[in-house]
This record gives C-alpha cells, structure tokens and sequence, in this order.
C-alpha cells in the first residue's frame, strides 16, 4: 500500500524538511524531477520548445528550476505568468504546468494547448482540488503529473483520474510520515491474505451468508458464490421463508430459517462460524428488519451488511443504537444513496459530496462501524480515520448484482482471519481486478465469483 496525504499533512511535512535541508534544496530536487520527466517526455532536447507557465508559489519555484535545466540541455524555453496568459499557447513540443500546486482553491482557466502537445502537470494539475479531486471548469488536463513525496487524494478520487494522467511520485527527500489514508496495491493481497494451513478445515473459515427471499434467489446466490470462490471453507446458506428444498443444488449448505422471525435460529448457527454476511435480497418486511437488527446488534464475530440489510438498520440514532454495543466493528457497504438514508437525521438525506474521504470517515465514526463507500474510487473508512482507497474498479462493476458478489468476498476475508477494514479494502480492490479480467462488455454478477479466485491465486503464486 501507498500513503496518501492532504494537504494540511504535506503543508506540515514540507515545513520540517524546510527546516532540516532548506528551501533551495528541496526545490533544486523537485525541479531536477520534472525536468527529467519532461526530457522523457520530449524524446530529445535540443531544438525542442516547450512552455512552462509557472505561478508565483513553490510549485511555480519547481516549474523554473525545471525550466532552467531544460534550457541547459538546448530545449527553447518560454516561461509564462499564470496571471496574464494568452487564451492559446504558442506552438510548442510540452508544456508544464506550474500554475498552482497542493495548496489551490478557487478558479482557474487554463489556456488551450496546441493539439497533441503533452501536458506535464507538478504535484497537481492546476484548477483541481489536491483533496477532494473536484476540478474547477477550466482546469488543466495532464498527460503525467509528477507530485512531490506522496500521493494526494485529489489524484485518486472525483475528476482527477481524468486530469492528471499518469502519477509518478517522487520522494525527493521529504520524510513523510505514513498517515491516515492508504491506497490498496496488487501487493497487498498475498501480503495481508493468509494461505490456508496445511492442517485446516472447512470449519476454521466458514461464513454465513443470509440473503434472498422465496423466489428472488439471485442475490444470495452471488454472495454464497463469491464468498466460496474467495476462500470460505464452508458457507451456510440461509434464505428466509425457503426450505433447503427450494434451493438450487450448490456446493453452499443450504439451511431452513423461518420467513421473518430468524434472529433466533441464525444466532444458533453462528457458533462454528468466523464471519456473517447479511442483507442482499432479503426485501424489508417489517419482520425481516427486526430479525436483521437483531443479528447485527447480537452476532459477536464479524458482521458485513449490505442492501436490505442497510435500510433495515434505519437511519441516524436507530442505526447508531443498532450498531452501538458491538464489541467488532460491523462492516457496511453503502452506494450514495444507502449513504444518504444512513447519514439521515431529523428526516433531511445527505449525499456523500464532493470530500468522499471526510464522508466516509464522518459516517464511520458515527455509527462506530467500517463504512465501505463505493465508487469509482471507493473509500474504507474505520471509526478511528483510518482510511483506505481503491482504485482498481471501474465502469464494468455498473450491473445488477455485482454489490451482491463484493459482500461475499469480504465475508471470506473475515472468515480467513483479516480484520474489518483491510478485508474491506482488500475485497474492494480484488473485486476490481477480477472485473479487470472479465469482458470489457458484457460483464455480469455471476462472472465474478471464479474471477475473484484468480486474482487471489495470482497473488498468491
């Protein structure tokens, strides 16, 4: 994993490197950085023109050093006031950006680049919000951007993706310290999931999924599957109101449960299990709230709750006092619009907003639980702030049924021993890289599951 900073926590970084090697230094390396990046860029140098618009901040100091050393090698040289630009640059081979940097807020309107000209952004690329990744209409669209000690959120989440192209970070010399945000790597799979012991059983890893109603049998499906495919040794599989008769052959133990009232026979299984997933397609009957409110309140080993599930827990106080007395944080995986009803108070909904880090930290440390926040980059908050992104999804995930699989796969990375958050995040970043693997087109939910267990058996050589 990465360490991801705010701003406020590289503003502080910088301060104490200042003071330790000076300023000189610190911008002496991080122009030397972009000048690299932009001789790669340019292929060769002499005769090459290229156009630095630099401000008057450090970020604009790393545009000049960069500029000087380009100058050296025999590239021409135009550097230009961000203040007073043309609405055109002139022709050019790259040009960089060092208008404004981490510390940016408000409006800016970057001039047009001539077509097929790289951009080369530093830190950030201008006009985009280094924290929350929302970009003013007229900011700048990078080909690289090359940002200083460690990644930003901004780079991660909302529009920037689409505005800094490829990231390359370079340390140069700031001791950051690791902080309360995190980006899940490939790396991390083989790393934080343990492999099965020689001596195991089927009973050390076992999950119970409670999912579906009579004659919607869909979601379940996908949640048992995934949660099989992801390593559950056993999965017990409870569909309320269905008989064990009712349900379609499969490697899952199906068990009877009755159709509302199921708190009580549920609890009773859970005593050889090591996780609870509990929520996809089981409808919100009146019954089926109270049951699900239940378990959650009174299940003491790791809980994941998911659709339905969310909206029975209700909003603000209810879900508070559901969630309250739980010695294991419960894990909840929300879209915006779940969000919205959980973070409910005296009848208003919220949308999460722009800041998706904050709203999933906010969210998490008032319902003490670990919030999974999904989106294109979705944030795992823990109560404490801790904080992990993925990035490994994307646009194939937009089906029906997929939330239903990513649920079963943090059941199995419960029921394997990881805790709340990282089984979270990890089971968030493997469910996009096995969407990665399937078909850019046509993906559906039911692909998943044998996907998922490639991604982990990659990783695990």
């Amino acid at each position: 994993m990465q360490p991801v900073h705010t701003r406020d926590e590289l503003r502080a970084a910088d301060e104490a490197a200042i003071a330790e090697v000076g300023l000189d230094t610190l911008v002496g390396r991080a122009g030397a950085a972009v000048a690299h990046a932009a001789l790669r860029l340019l292929g060769t140098a002499y005769g090459k023109r290229a156009v630095v618009v630099a401000g008057r901040g450090h970020n604009g100091d790393d545009g000049r050093v960069a500029a000087s050393m380009l100058r050296r090698r025999g590239v021409r040289v135009t550097e230009l006031d961000p203040r007073s630009l043309p609405e055109e640059l002139p022709a050019c081979d790259l040009v960089i950006d060092a208008a404004y940097g981490t510390g940016f807020r408000g409006e800016y309107r970057a001039p047009s680049v001539p077509e097929g000209t790289p951009v080369l952004a530093i830190d950030v690329p201008s006009g985009l919000d280094s924290d929350t990744g929302l970009a003013c209409e007229g900011a700048v669209r990078a080909t690289e951007t090359v940002t200083m000690a460690a990644l930003k959120p901004g780079l991660l989440m909302g529009d920037g993706p689409s505005h800094c192209g490829t990231v390359l970070v370079e340390p140069i010399g700031i001791p950051v310290a690791p902080g309360g945000i995190w980006l899940v790597e490939d790396r991390d799979i083989a790393a934080w999931l343990p492999g099965r012991e020689p001596e195991t059983n089927k009973w050390r890893t076992a999950c119970l999924v409670v999912a579906g109603s009579p004659g919607m049998l869909g979601a379940a499906r996908f949640s048992t599957g995934a949660a099989q495919r992801a390593g559950a040794g056993m999965v017990r599989w409870c569909v309320p109101g269905a008989s064990p008769e009712d349900l379609p052959a499969s490697e899952a133990v199906a068990m009877a449960v009755p159709g509302t009232d199921f708190a009580d026979a549920v609890l009773s299984e859970l005593r050889r299990c090591r996780s609870l997933v509990i929520g996809p397609g089981l409808g919100s009957e009146p019954g089926v709230v109270d049951s699900v409110r239940r378990l959650v309140a009174e299940a003491e080993l790791p809980v994941i709750v998911d659709a339905d599930g969310l909206g029975a827990l209700g909003a603000g106080d209810t879900a508070r006092q559901v969630l309250g007395g739980r010695k294991v944080p419960a894990v909840l995986t929300p879209h915006d619009g779940e969000y919205a009803r959980l973070a409910a108070t005296s009848g208003a909904e919220r949308l999460p907003g722009g800041d998706r880090v904050a709203a999933a930290r906010t969210l998490a440390e008032g319902l003490g639980a670990i919030v999974l926040l999904k989106g294109s980059t979705t944030a795992v908050a823990a109560p404490d702030g801790e904080t992990f992104l993925v990035t490994s999804g994307s646009s194939r995930l937009a089906t029906a049924g997929t939330g239903d699989v990513l649920s079963g796969v943090i059941g199995a990375f419960l029921a394997r021993g990881l805790d709340p958050l990282r089984a979270a995040a990890l089971a968030a970043h493997v469910h996009g890289r096995a969407a990665g693997l399937g078909l850019a087109e046509g993906l559906v939910a039911g692909d998943l599951p044998e996907l998922v267990a490639l991604v982990i058996s990659g990783a695990h050589g």
